[in-house]
């Protein structure tokens, strides 16, 4: 009799990645409540540091027991002098000395949070196939290093030159991403390990071009290139007294293509489907191959899109630090957006208002801009752990249980007792086979583990449920 033939083990690799792409699929039906839930306790840890970084407070603190009230109200006009500065540098400044200045923080929050938007719609199409993303921060190098140098290197008229230096920027992301996107298909080498040397590479590519001076084009020997000549600068939408540009329209004209992409095309169809399981996705005739790689040239692209947007709308130079942590501040927004297309664009906007008012908060308050990491630092921590934030508030479990029984149910949970284990006693107490010792044969006769001329114990009473 031939043994059964053993099933096929699953490569550690394989294996990792199975669980990655469970991970992604969970952390995208994340509800909304949990989202909103994440970013309040990221507020109270935030309130937490302010208050432990604050003089008077510390110097309140001190005589606690004899005046409590002195540390409260000094704690409390700390804590509103702060997310009130957070809140005037991001969204309306009330004190400004006019209308135009009044409205100028919203407008910052939408300069700083075009390249995060882009960016993180990229990653977000990377989570929603399944795949782990971490290269837009090289890919938001090479866009901005191909726009940036068309910008400047060439000389053009006005709306020629800013689309062939935006087409440029999405051209380096999609083939930095396209590399990654490659050797996975080809090879099944980890997106994630790959995009991550890819993002040292991008850094140190640049700066060797920045010491190139046919690429810089400066005469200098300061690692910065020339300045994007103003046919390819994107124009300004408010005016000369604002810095918001028509990036912003490219980023919602780039949030309603990723939306009719992953929800109404059937290359959106293909995306989700090897997301959701890529076995299945063979079977049904798609190619897997093509679909991967094609998940990651579109996201590059779109971050490469977002460099070109921050050097040609923003920056209008290049420098070594150009991309900052946009990148790695990209993936906050995805996750925060729930890899959807309007959660990321909101997402991008939270974090974009988080940039500008901290430069207010620390002017005014001398509250350290770090906080604002410390705080996307939290909402990523909450946001990939949603069991941690039902447990911090109560809420229900995902699949509908009570986080509290009732003292009842606690009860007769206590009181009953395993109905299998119970049986399994009383069944070994009158000396008859458990039910795991007998089997039945094929002529249906139940064989116990003697011979077959033992005869059969006398059968009890007891009998299962149910029967």
């Amino acid at each position: 009799m031939t043994p059964a033939p053993k099933p096929e083990q699953q490569s550690p690799w394989a294996e990792a990645e199975g669980r990655l792409s469970r991970v992604l699929r969970e952390l995208g039906q994340t509800s909304w409540l949990v989202t909103v839930l994440a970013v309040v306790v990221a507020l109270v840890v935030g309130a937490v540091l302010i208050l432990a970084a604050n003089r008077d407070v510390q110097a309140s603190l001190s005589y606690f027991f004899a005046q409590p009230t002195g540390f409260l109200e000094t704690s409390f006009q700390v804590l509103r002098e702060a997310y009130s500065s957070l809140f005037r540098g991001a969204v309306f400044d009330w004190q400004a000395p006019s209308a135009a200045r009044s409205i100028r923080p919203l407008t910052e929050t939408m300069v700083y949070s075009v390249p995060l938007i882009l960016a993180g719609l990229g990653i977000a199409i990377g989570f929603r196939s399944g795949m782990l993303n971490i290269g837009g921060q090289g890919q938001i190098i090479l866009g901005a290093t191909s726009a940036g140098f068309l910008g400047y290197a060439l000389s053009m008229p006005v709306g020629l030159h800013v689309l062939l230096a935006l087409a440029g920027g999405i051209l380096g992301g999609a083939i930095w991403g396209g590399i990654a996107g490659v050797l996975k298909a080809r090879t099944g080498a980890n997106e994630v390990i790959v995009t991550i040397m890819l993002n040292n590479i991008a850094i140190y590519l640049l700066a060797w071009l920045l010491q190139q001076e046919w690429y810089k084009q400066t005469g200098s020997n300061q690692p910065l290139s020339s300045s994007v000549d103003e046919s390819a600068q994107l124009f300004s939408l408010l005016g000369s007294g604002f810095r918001l540009h028509a990036g912003f329209l490219i980023a919602i004209l780039a949030t309603l293509g990723v939306w009719w992409l992953l929800e109404r095309s059937t290359l959106g169809f293909e995306f989700r489907a090897i997301g959701e399981n890529p076995e299945a996705a063979r079977t049904a005739g798609i190619n897997v191959p093509k679909a991967t790689a094609l998940v990651l040239v579109i996201a590059g692209g779109l971050a490469g899109l977002g460099g070109a947007a921050h050097v040609l709308g923003t920056e209008y130079r290049l420098a070594g630090g150009v991309a900052g942590t946009l990148g790695f501040d990209a993936i906050t927004v995805a996750l925060l957006g729930r890899s959807k297309p309007l959660g990321t664009f909101l997402a991008g906007l939270l974090l974009g208002g988080l940039r500008a008012g901290g430069v207010l908060m620390q002017a005014q308050t001398g509250t350290p801009i770090d906080i604002v990491l410390v705080l996307q630092a939290v909402i990523v921590l909450m946001i990939a752990a949603p069991p941690l934030v039902r447990a911090i508030f109560f809420l229900p479990h995902a699949d509908g249980r009570p986080r509290i029984r009732t003292r009842r149910s606690r009860r007769t949970a206590k009181g009953a007792a395993p109905t299998g284990s119970t049986t399994e006693r009383e069944l070994q107490t009158s000396g008859a086979p458990s039910a795991g010792s007998r089997s039945t044969g094929p002529s249906g006769t139940q064989a116990s583990g003697t011979g077959p001329n033992d005869t059969q114990p006398p059968s009890t009473t007891t009998q299962e449920p149910g029967k």
